[in-house]
């Protein structure tokens, strides 16, 4: 799509903000006069219903009328509050994918052309749809297996989402290319990279055989685990526009009363879900990046069951070290550790002084300590952190900011079946044990482990290497005794170009010159 397609769209997505009052419903604090008075005059465009609906519900509404790629795009910003701010993210994350269901028949011949087997083939019943997502919706069905029939669960892309969704993100590149030309200061948020973390995210998440392959990675990594798992998939009937899997029954965790009718522990489920996600995060460096209640099934068994692995975060070795380092020096309040930490790992700019960073970390840190245990909110504690290093020129770390965003939406679900829900003593196995294996003696040994696997690698690399050298070395040697010479084709190729620029300059002269003869003939 050319940039002029672009700007059409950017202008329609700014009617449609205009028209459900997301755009008068945007804080006015800081705003240039013009900015500003623009942003009234866009209060007078509004529909009347939208001036009396609350923000994000005008939001909710500008974007189910954008279509399905926004939905995503929403999500995925809410996400994103060091971009957008934590309000928006809120509204943002409040966003269902209350998209209309597409036909059967549709669905049914989108299986088809990815598995190139007959609906018939593949499944002994095909149901209608019971949910639909910005990306694709779900169906209800059965297959025969050597244990009988079995019911399962049915996964189909939405049909031309791909498509809109590469127009769409067009706009997008538009929108932080002009921010970060036009708006220095948000710089330090990298807009384009944050563009690129979306696309990149969305094109994982319209392959399905990519989710499944996640759901498969965290059903290996979780096999032991009390408490927590994820659908088992049918590889057989997956592929990139469909996923089959296990069929899930049981109850939401958005139910509570349900819960408690079919007497859960809800204490219990409210452990067991934060100690899983510490897990999958600081042991595996893998983990659920979606994990609100409407996709977190409790299992007749107790089992907390995880669906919709379209989004996943992953952490390295050296960023889970760090996280824990910070958690840890918050917890002993050694602030100056904290400060290092962030140092080290290169997420504050070396130029700034340490003991300056401290001060700050312990602004946040010593209010802590003087409250209950039970009122201190982890992933809080991560947001401030993360406004508090705006002052210190801190980039975004994508990464980082899923993981805290996480850590909200799941000490949220905690705190909705626990109100007095302690989260740093539920935490403290996972985080103590992970702390004695990596930080310790254990954490030498580890070190010195993948030290001399690196070793061995760079060993066995060395012949080539040293080819490599030789031939750089010759090539330089030549080029400074006879110079750098292009090959035929390329000096053929800027000849050509030269010659085109050369015509074209020749004939602007001449067009130069008949100008000035005609203006110097009127003159006379």
């Amino acid at each position: 799509m050319s940039t002029v397609g672009a700007y059409f769209r950017l202008a329609r997505v700014g009617w449609v903000l205009v028209r459900e009052g997301v755009i008068a419903a945007l804080p006015s604090e800081g705003l240039p006069p013009l900015i500003a008075f623009a942003k009234g005059a866009a209060g007078l465009l509004a529909r009347k219903r939208a001036r009396r609906e609350q923000r994000s519900d005008r939001l909710a509404r500008a974007v189910e009328r954008l279509g399905p790629s926004y939905v995503k795009i929403g999500q995925f910003l809410a996400t994103r509050p060091d971009v957008v701010g934590a309000d928006f993210a809120d509204d943002l994350a409040g966003l269902q994918d209350r998209m209309a269901f597409f036909p059967t028949e549709a669905a049914k011949a989108t299986v088809t052309g990815s598995l190139g087997r007959s609906i018939d083939d593949l499944y002994v019943s095909f149901g209608e749809p019971i949910a639909a997502a910005s990306i694709a919706q779900v169906h209800p069905a059965e297959v025969d297996t050597p244990e009988g029939r079995k019911k399962v669960a049915v996964k189909v892309i939405r049909p031309g989402v791909r498509k809109r969704f590469a127009d769409d993100l067009e706009a997008m590149y538009l929108v932080s290319h002009l921010q970060e030309r036009f708006l220095p200061h948000t710089r330090r948020l990298r807009p384009v990279e944050v563009t690129r973390t979306l696309e990149q995210t969305t094109k994982v998440e319209m392959d399905l055989r990519l989710e499944a392959a996640a759901l498969s990675e965290i059903t290996e990594n979780t096999k032991d685990d009390p408490g927590f798992r994820v659908p088992i998939v049918d590889w057989e009937r997956t592929g990139r526009d469909v996923v089959t899997m296990e069929w899930i029954d049981g109850i939401k965790m958005s139910d509570v009363e349900a819960l408690k009718a079919a007497g859960h522990d809800l204490d219990h489920l409210a452990d067991t879900l934060i100690q899983s996600f510490l897990r999958h995060t600081l042991r595996d460096g893998f983990f659920h990046a979606d994990m609100h209640p409407g996709n977190l099934f409790v299992a007749p068994d107790g089992m907390i069951v995880a669906v919709d692995m379209g989004i996943a975060g992953r952490l390295g070795k050296k960023e889970r070290r760090f996280l824990a380092e910070i958690l840890y020096g918050f917890i002993t309040r050694d602030y100056l550790r904290v400060a290092e930490v962030h140092f080290e790992a290169g997420y504050v700019p070396s130029h700034h002084n340490v003991a300056s960073f401290a001060q700050a970390i312990r602004a946040i840190g010593e209010p802590i300590h003087g409250q209950p245990a039970e009122t201190i909110s982890m992933g809080k504690l991560l947001t401030l952190l993360f406004e508090v290093t705006e002052l210190f020129d801190m980039e975004t770390r994508p990464e980082l900011v899923m993981l805290q965003k996480t850590m909200v939406v799941v000490e949220g679900v905690a705190r909705m079946l626990n109100p007095r829900f302690n989260m740093w003593k539920a935490s403290d196995p996972v985080v103590s044990q992970w702390i004695r294996d990596n930080l310790g003696p254990k954490r030498i040994a580890g070190d010195l482990k993948d030290g001399l696997r690196a070793a061995f690698r760079l060993a066995e690399a060395l012949p080539e290497i040293a080819a490599k050298t030789e031939k750089l070395h010759g090539e330089i040697v030549h080029m400074s005794e006879n110079g750098l010479r292009f090959d035929p084709e390329t000096a053929e190729a800027i000849g050509r170009s030269e010659a085109h620029y050369g015509r074209f300059g020749r004939l602007a002269l001449w067009v130069i010159a008949a100008l000035l003869l005609w203006i110097a003939i009127k003159i006379g």
